[in-house]
């Protein structure tokens, strides 16, 4: 991914604060030589990251889809993936610059991971990826649901779950937050984002917020 150099996140932590806050990423792997690549929108979780690198490399990913999805069959152990995490967006126009000539942007946040697939093949290590995507996501977005009723139900599902690891051998963040303009238009920026009914425009302004 290009990333000019004013739109580089601050340090890791906003990299991996969008991949917890937004896990339902894109993983696209190369197809056949002639063939388009293949693309999954997927849940994702970390395993573990790994805070002392700046590109998140030596981090695991976890994920899952469905054994059905041509996309699996085609995934090997070893072959290099892309998960594309897109945080939240909002349409700048050119009204809030108070200036002529302008054009309007697009301001957002997007983090691009690149790794290696580790298939998981074992019964139990897949329903542990399961059970851990659960507990990330109702704790964080959920009511806390008690799944211990469930996990006989995982089990009937479970060989027609796909899971994997993602070893993380890099990753991009782009941070687009109005940072090319002065001090006083970026301002003007923020302050229309806050004042939009939009969630992710309200993320975005409180990305902005966060700015050095």
């Amino acid at each position: 991914m290009f990333v000019p150099p004013f739109y580089r996140p601050p340090g890791s932590s906003w990299m991996t604060d969008i991949v917890k806050e937004h896990p339902l990423a894109l993983l696209t792997s190369n197809g056949a030589p002639g063939e388009v690549p293949f693309a999954t929108h997927l849940p994702v979780i970390p395993e573990s990251f790994d805070t002392k690198t700046a590109d998140l490399s030596g981090s695991v990913l976890l994920c899952h889809l469905n054994r059905q999805n041509p996309h699996w069959s085609a995934l090997r152990s070893g072959d290099p993936v892309l998960l594309t995490f897109t945080g939240p967006h909002g349409y700048v126009t050119p009204s809030v610059y108070a200036y002529t000539p302008a054009a309007p942007t697009w301001n957002f946040a997007s983090v691009h991971v690149r790794g290696t697939v580790e298939k998981i093949d074992a019964a139990e290590e897949t329903l542990d990826v399961i059970t851990a995507t659960v507990r990330a996501f109702e704790g964080r977005f959920g009511s806390d649901w008690d799944m211990s009723e469930s996990i006989g139900y995982f089990r009937k599902i479970l060989p027609g779950v796909g899971a994997f690891r993602v070893q993380v051998t890099g990753a991009d963040g782009m941070f687009k937050l109005s940072q090319e303009q002065t001090a006083e238009v970026r301002d003007r920026v923020r302050s229309s984002f806050h004042a939009q009914q939009s969630t992710h425009c309200r993320a975005v302004a409180g990305l902005m917020d966060r700015l050095p």
